[in-house]
């Protein structure tokens, strides 16, 4: 009877030890924390990178729904980064014994002041400083980079910015994936027939600020003759001074665009009945504008 009740202590002290459902292999311990708000709710969308204590990666991921954040690593020291969209960076160092858990607890995220506006007024997108990338996928294996190497568009800001418009003419023939055979079928009527149609055009007066410094930027995309309501994920990311002392500003934007709504639907099938061309196609942007006059 003692053996057995040595032996459901045992199973009770394993059950609700913190390392109890965390595999340790030996010569491990265990690093966690959770995040939370300025007013205590967990932040879900946190990012999580740990290092060594010489800088290389270790571990990387994300927050649970609850802000936790758990990982088992090789004993010894570590700097852990917590970060997530509109709050100011956290960074600790840390001691990570054998079989033991090293718990930051709770880690408060401060909300980060967003970056300063542009000011009202017409500011041109300066394609040298600037790339409107894509990428396809390719016989559903491989990606295949592209970009329009000419292009041009004006932000007219407005106060408040959630008025501004924008206007982006971009040159079909200008398409260049590095390989002159593919970018010459890129041009022809199978795809963009720029002989047809010789401009894509964005024009948008929907700017919607998603907080931090995220906008969703919506409008219509005019491409092979056909128009469609397309939104751009868009990260400003704050003014700054050229060479010049020019003012600028600059952001990042993703979206994805099916080749199918803009009647882009050239195809043809491997033998194993895989297609070529994948149908959506996803567009990077990177822009900077500087301010006219």
């Amino acid at each position: 009877m003692i053996g057995r009740w040595r032996g459901s202590r045992t199973d009770r002290v394993q059950r609700t030890s913190p390392l109890a459902a965390v595999p340790t292999p030996p010569s491990a311990g265990v690093l966690a924390c959770r995040v939370l708000d300025p007013v205590n709710e967990p932040v879900r969308h946190a990012e999580f990178a740990v290092t060594d204590a010489v800088g290389r990666p270790v571990v990387s991921g994300g927050a649970d729904p609850y802000g936790s954040f758990v990982t088992t690593v090789p004993a010894g020291e570590y700097r852990l980064a917590v970060s997530a969209e509109g709050y100011t960076p956290y960074r600790a160092t840390t001691q990570v014994a054998e079989n033991a858990l090293a718990s930051l607890g709770d880690v408060t995220l401060q909300v980060a002041r967003p970056p300063e506006l542009p000011d009202a007024g017409d500011w041109d997108i300066e394609s040298a400083h600037s790339s409107i990338g894509f990428t396809a996928r390719h016989i559903g294996l491989a990606r295949i980079h592209g970009r329009f190497k000419s292009f041009a568009g004006v932000i007219r800001v407005a106060d408040p910015v959630e008025r501004s418009a924008m206007h982006v003419v971009i040159d079909a023939a200008s398409i260049d994936t590095d390989m002159r055979m593919r970018d010459d079928h890129l041009r022809s009527a199978d795809f963009l027939d720029v002989e047809n149609f010789p401009t894509l055009e964005f024009y948008s007066e929907r700017f919607v600020h998603k907080g931090g410094n995220r906008w969703a930027v919506t409008g219509a995309l005019t491409l092979h003759g056909v128009t469609r309501t397309v939104t751009l994920d868009t990260e400003y990311l704050g003014l700054g001074n050229g060479m010049e002392g020019e003012v600028r500003a600059a952001c990042r934007a993703t979206t994805e665009l099916h080749r199918d709504d803009f009647t882009v639907s050239w195809q043809t099938m491997l033998a194993r009945g895989i297609a070529v061309v994948g149908p959506s196609i996803r567009v990077d942007l990177d822009v900077q504008v500087v301010r006219k006059g």
